[in-house]
């Protein structure tokens, strides 16, 4: 699973639109609608955001696996 497709699939798990999760992280919901497409990455701070919103690690979030 790809990071974009993460994202879509965290939001629709818990039944949220994307303006939820863009005003919870402090970015536009045109911003997030990108990371969700894949068009962006986010900045650090943004992934850091997203793993505390979310309640995962860096690593689940971005599904790294070693």
């Amino acid at each position: 699973m790809t990071f974009s497709e993460h994202l879509l699939y965290l939001r629709e798990k818990r039944g949220l639109k994307q303006t939820d999760v863009a005003t919870a992280i402090g970015v536009t919901e045109r911003g997030y609608r990108n990371y969700e497409r894949g068009l962006r990455e986010p900045t650090l701070s943004t992934l850091i955001a997203l793993a505390d919103f979310y309640d995962l690690s860096l690593d689940e979030l971005v599904c790294r696996e070693r």
